[in-house]
């Protein structure tokens, strides 16, 4: 079994999707607009090259979202994408490159349980945790 985030974006998915196969170091796998599916036809012309599904590959996990119409979308609040990266220098890069024209609600430190952690949102809505995490003796660490 395998759980995947599922991101909707207000229109801005492609971008979003572009910015974070930069920042997260993955690889766009899909990026299929409502004009490129069957229902094309049935699709409003502003919506056409509006993304109904992308697909980011991160070493064996993915990330996937699209547009959703103006009338059904929602911000995104009540959860955070947790990132965690094998070494301090990386989650310091990658939590810089995330957070830039976002929020920082926890600043990258030391924690009890990483040797780095930090929370934002970044500037397409998405709240994020960035973890390295400390090595465990007991190799009990939940990653």
């Amino acid at each position: 079994m395998s759980f995947n985030p599922y991101l909707s974006f207000d229109g801005n998915c492609a971008e979003a999707f572009g910015f974070y196969e930069k920042a997260l170091g993955g690889k766009i796998e899909a990026m299929l607009t409502h004009g490129e599916t069957p229902a094309s036809a049935d699709t409003p012309p502003e919506w056409q090259d509006k993304i109904i599904h992308a697909c980011l590959s991160l070493n064996g996990t993915v990330i996937m979202g699209g547009d959703v119409p103006p009338q059904m979308y929602q911000p995104m609040t009540g959860f955070s994408v947790n990132v965690v990266m094998p070494t301090a220098t990386e989650a310091e890069r990658v939590f810089a490159a995330l957070s830039q024209d976002g929020t920082v609600q926890m600043p990258m430190a030391e924690t009890f349980w990483a040797e780095r952690f930090g929370m934002a949102t970044d500037r397409f809505g998405v709240p994020w945790m960035v973890n390295c995490f400390r090595p465990d003796p007991n190799g009990e660490n939940c990653q």
